[in-house]
């Protein structure tokens, strides 16, 4: 009788190990393609052209390859999710911000309601917070050659109580503008000699 309780009992806790096993397989079988999926999408979502495929943000898309923001010396190219979405890093904020903006710009367009491009610019900027210009924009208390605009950062980085001011208070026409011309700001006296 000792022989037959010892195999019971190996028996059961072979169930025991082997069921758990089987949630794991088949959490891992369906689990990995919805998040490939689910990551597949986030990351074809989230380039400029798809920005653009909608024709509300044609005019953003087409202004933002004029700008700095694609056209500068160091060769960087600051997206959409740069400057609209929290970064990355901040996944769950990330997610939401990306999904809210997404399906609001769905049901906008398709319930074809007059997109008013200057509305919906104020409410951009009014919405930004320099840790989103900040991403990129590391090192702005170092500017050798431009002792004023070390000076004007310094004041924004360090306010004192009530002289808060944001990025784009100073910086609100570098994207987004109608320009005839790409914007390079290495050539940005050139063009003023030039009159543009």
């Amino acid at each position: 009788m000792g022989k037959k309780d010892s195999s019971q009992k190996a028996g059961r806790a072979g169930k025991r190990v082997l069921k758990p096993l089987m949630f794991i397989i088949i959490g891992i079988i369906l689990g990995f393609p919805l998040f490939s999926i689910s990551y597949y999408t986030m990351v074809r979502t989230s380039t400029p052209e798809f920005c653009a495929s909608c024709h509300e943000i044609r005019f953003a898309y087409n202004t933002w390859k004029t700008s700095t923001h694609v056209n500068n010396g160091q060769g960087f190219v600051a997206d959409c999710m740069d400057c609209h979405l929290p970064a990355p890093q901040d996944t769950f904020n990330f997610f939401y911000s990306k999904t809210a903006h997404g399906i609001k710009d769905i049901v906008i367009h398709f319930l074809g309601k007059p997109y008013d491009r200057e509305k919906n610019r104020q409410k951009a900027y009014a919405s930004f917070k320099n840790e989103q210009c900040q991403k990129c924009h590391r090192n702005i208390l170092y500017i050798p050659d431009k002792r004023g605009a070390m000076l004007a950062h310094r004041d924004v980085l360090y306010a004192r109580p009530g002289y808060e001011k944001r990025c784009v208070d100073c910086h609100k026409n570098l994207v987004h503008v109608a320009r005839e011309y790409y914007f390079y700001k290495q050539f940005r006296d050139t063009y003023r000699g030039l009159g543009l």
